[in-house]
């Protein structure tokens, strides 16, 4: 069996499972966020559930609108914030939340060999721990609240082999979208994308989860890496444990296998209005750009803000360009005040953002207007993603969107360096 596969039987009782089977599983962990939690609720109440079938495995994270923009939001995470008091389930309020898939793994949530799911479809997340990890539906939530199971149908999986080694600029975020571009957004259509080879074995955890991330934005179940010891250090380093590794059998069967040279990417660049629209950084050199978000739960890690304050070291953002920096948790947050990136970003002209999926949905902290034009570290660019719907949003790592900052369009980090 594929490790998917392997979990997947783990977790409903079963020897073995087999791509297109329906199954019953246990779930280790749920998460919920501000818009999809309300939504669970509400269905768990209809159906007269009285409580929880385990409240350490219950997780809500109000991150997209918080701190609440309006009297709606507020309304919305007052759901959440009286559910978890009444039932004792897990709960971030503003203070000690983050974006939902950098905060979990960091509070030692996510163990290699769970099943977790989460009603918000970068739950991929956390696959790059070893873990099955899936977005479902408000719904399937509720359902899994009560009983503690998911309904699931078994993924055929697809190998991803990545060889050679990244230059320097190119990393998870480049690797997933040339990805993304090279099978397009629905290539994996509910199935598991199952990432291994020289390259991945030499990326750091944070790029590991940038790739898992956005495994959702080529249509698949699930994105998957197995452990390693960079995983089993991260692990333990968060948590009293590391869970189970499990790995692919090497006669495990496979839709499709798909070998990528990672030394031949450079930074790449997802035009609008879809990730699959990605290209090397250097074609859109004449794009000129009003906005910059660096943040998300794709790359507002401590590792994307130090790549972003290397380059924004010394320099000045454009005079026409405002860029938002978000940081994607309280610790990634006084981290980078520790190092001195804060200050880096301030003294170039950055606002810093507390922890919040904000711009990202085109909720607030950075919403578009007609024809306006932004380069993100985000995940999504579909049309009016980031605001306006004649607004345009293109995706890049955290290294290109500061250089873009500081040149006014989008740029090569080495055109900012040299």
């Amino acid at each position: 069996m594929t490790i998917t596969e392997k979990i997947l039987a783990a977790h409903c009782g079963f020897d073995e499972v087999f791509p297109g089977q329906f199954i019953e599983a246990n779930v280790d962990l749920i998460l919920a966020n501000d818009i999809t939690g309300p939504l669970a609720i509400e269905e768990f109440e209809k159906a007269d559930a009285k409580k929880v079938f385990d409240p350490s495995k219950i997780v809500l994270v109000p991150d997209h609108f918080t701190p609440c923009k309006d009297i709606k939001s507020a309304e919305m995470v007052k759901v959440l914030r009286n559910f978890s008091k009444k039932h004792r389930t897990r709960f971030y309020d503003v203070g000690r939340v983050g974006i939902e898939h950098a905060l979990l793994p960091e509070e030692g949530l996510i163990l290699a060999g769970s099943l977790i799911i989460g009603a918000d479809s970068h739950s991929c997340t956390y696959g790059a721990v070893g873990a099955f990890s899936t977005g479902v539906g408000s719904t399937d939530v509720a359902f899994a609240f009560i009983t503690g199971k998911i309904w699931l149908k078994v993924p055929p999986s697809i190998k991803f082999i990545y060889t050679g080694r990244c230059s320097r600029f190119t990393g998870g975020k480049d690797i997933i979208l040339y990805t993304i571009g090279k099978i397009g957004v629905d290539g994996a259509r509910y199935k598991a994308m199952e990432f291994e080879g020289e390259a991945i074995e030499n990326l750091s955890m944070d790029d590991r989860f940038t790739i898992c991330n956005m495994a959702i934005e080529a249509g698949a179940k699930n994105g998957i890496i197995a452990p390693d010891t960079i995983t089993e250090e991260f692990l333990l380093s968060v948590s009293r444990g590391k869970g189970i590794f499990y790995k692919s059998d090497r006669d495990a069967k496979y839709e499709n296998i798909i070998e990528i040279d990672v030394s031949s990417i450079g930074p790449q660049v997802a035009a609008p209005h879809l990730p699959s629209n990605s290209r090397d950084v250097r074609e859109f050199s004449d794009v000129r750009i009003d906005q910059v978000v660096i943040g998300s739960c794709t790359n507002g890690r401590i590792s994307d803000l130090r790549k972003a304050a290397m380059i924004a070291k010394g320099k000045s953002v454009h005079s026409d360009v405002r860029v938002i920096i978000i940081p994607a948790t309280q610790k990634i947050y006084q981290q980078a005040l520790k190092e001195g990136l804060i200050h880096i970003f301030m003294d170039a002209g950055c606002v810093i953002s507390p922890p919040t999926c904000g711009p990202c949905l085109g909720g607030h902290m950075g919403v578009l207007a007609k024809g306006e034009v932004a380069i993100a570290t985000t995940n999504r660019n579909f049309i009016g993603r980031m605001g306006h719907p004649e607004s345009f949003v293109y995706l890049s790592n955290p290294e290109v969107a500061m250089a873009s900052a500081i040149k006014g369009r989008i740029s090569h980090p080495e055109e900012v360096l040299k």
